[in-house]
């Protein structure tokens, strides 16, 4: 309903389209190959079926896609071809939270080096000035892959799938790439969180950028807008088989976190921008000094 409204907003042309059968079929096939058919996690299946069945979806809306950029213009007797737009933002791919050759797959991702704060600042501001009223709903919107099966005690949520919060994504992703930190949040948040706390998010974080850092290599060209982009083509070559477990990484948060034996790390405002400010490595946050670089 939403794209709807903004479709007619902006003067282009909506199509409503139900995957329904063609997920049907596949699971069919799977079904006739295999003699199992999966089930939603909400409907009684593991996760590795709820995923299954989510990628599925998911890359079906991506074949769709391209078939319709390819054949619409001899639809309408027109000559060319469509560009398909991608719409993976820069927290989705470091969280990895997307699905290989879906919306991650395109010809071209406009909002692909932008995180998800940036792009919620950008449609309050467009609902505003340009007149979109459709925005201010796109970006209230709880967002959600739309994957799963809605239940009345159930529905899906970006969020509580990731773990992890797309503010706190979007903190991760500058410290990441800009000021090339590692344990620096003790400092950022030490007025909300116990060290130990701070700890276990950066650690979860770290493990499924790991997991996930593969799908990097194979998204779509992004339009480069920001210094913190992860885009794996040109601007954040790195390696992309890791060792999701961090042993040594993780062992010193830890005795980090042992020494500071629930201290407050909280420091004065300046103190903190000071520290941002800084591109060393590793920050040597047990060092008592916050811009000593490792």
């Amino acid at each position: 309903m939403r794209a709807k409204q903004l479709a007619d907003e902006i003067g282009a042309w909506h199509l409503d389209v139900c995957i329904d059968g063609v997920v049907s079929a596949v699971l069919s096939l799977f079904q006739t190959v295999t003699g199992k058919r999966p089930r939603y996690k909400v409907d009684g299946g593991s996760n590795a079926e709820n995923l299954g069945l989510q990628n599925i979806q998911a890359r079906m809306r991506m074949v769709l896609a391209f078939m319709l950029a390819s054949l619409l213009p001899w639809v309408h007797s027109k000559s060319g071809f469509y560009l398909v737009l991608g719409s993976s933002n820069v927290d989705e791919g470091l969280r990895g939270y997307l699905t290989k050759y879906d919306c991650s797959s395109a010809d071209i991702n406009p909002i692909g080096s932008i995180s998800k704060q940036d792009l919620r600042l950008f449609l309050r501001w467009a609902a505003t000035n340009l007149g979109y009223q459709s925005l201010a709903d796109i970006e209230a919107a709880p967002p959600t892959a739309e994957l799963e099966p809605i239940r009345s005690d159930y529905t899906q949520l970006d969020e509580v799938d990731m773990g992890m919060t797309y503010e706190e994504l979007s903190v991760y992703g500058r410290m990441r790439k800009i000021f090339r930190c590692g344990p620096n949040l003790c400092y950022k948040w030490g007025t909300k969180l116990s060290p130990a706390e701070v700890a276990e998010k950066v650690k979860y974080f770290f493990k499924y950028y790991s997991i996930n850092r593969h799908k990097m290599t194979v998204l779509t060209p992004s339009y480069h807008a920001e210094s913190y982009s992860p885009e794996d083509n040109r601007f954040d070559l790195r390696q992309f088989l890791y060792n999701s477990k961090w042993p040594y990484q993780f062992k010193k948060i830890d005795e980090i976190v042992d020494g500071l034996n629930g201290d407050s790390v909280a420091f004065p405002e300046e103190e903190e921008e000071a520290t941002s400010s800084q591109e060393f490595g590793v920050v040597a946050a047990n060092s008592g000094d916050p811009s000593a670089g490792l």
